[in-house]
């Protein structure tokens, strides 16, 4: 038995939770609603302020999709109640990031500024003289994706540290080279 999936999850007093057809579950909360249709296959059922993810039998497919199905549902209630936050460092001499409406302009050492826009359901915010940018969203997966895709612009380097590199991730670093005479 998946220890993760025959969890329940807990629905907070202000989160609401309908289950449609084809196992499409519609998540309501302070701030905003979220909509996921997930494999016919598992068995989800809505008991009160609780959501309860069973499996059908024992197949290997099954058993991967139980945990799968409870985390997804989790991830849901938590980003409709209390939303998800990535935050990135932008290190590097003459590296800065600034915001204008939707538009995200990185100035990463390239001979061209970066201009990424804001996917709908995720906020941006530059802070501290062009060095951090904070990303929200009640989405997990698409707040994870885009803070990927602005990290992926300048990934970190070894050597001196200069790239994008999330708040709590730790660079490695390597001794560079050594002059011999």
């Amino acid at each position: 038995m998946s220890r993760i999936g025959k969890k329940p999850v807990n629905i907070p007093a202000d989160v609401k939770v309908e289950l449609l057809e084809n196992n499409t579950l519609l998540v309501k909360g302070k701030k905003g609603e979220l909509k996921k249709s997930f494999v016919g296959d598992m068995n989800i059922k809505i008991d009160g302020n609780t959501v309860i993810v069973e499996r059908p039998n024992d197949l290997k497919r099954s058993k991967s999709l139980h945990g799968l199905t409870r985390t997804l549902i989790n991830n849901m209630i938590l980003g409709v109640s209390e939303g998800y936050e990535k935050i990135l460092d932008v290190n590097g001499v003459g590296y800065k990031a600034s915001k204008q409406g939707k538009k995200l302009t990185l100035n990463l050492g390239y001979s061209h500024p970066v201009i990424m826009e804001d996917p709908e359901g995720i906020e941006t915010t530059v802070e501290g003289e062009d060095r951090v940018v904070r990303i929200k969203g009640i989405d997990k997966e698409k707040v994870g994706q885009y803070a990927a895709e602005i990290r992926g612009m300048r990934p970190p380097e070894p050597y001196k540290g200069k790239g994008i590199k999330y708040r709590e991730e730790h660079i490695r670093r390597k001794v560079g080279k050594t002059g011999k005479k």
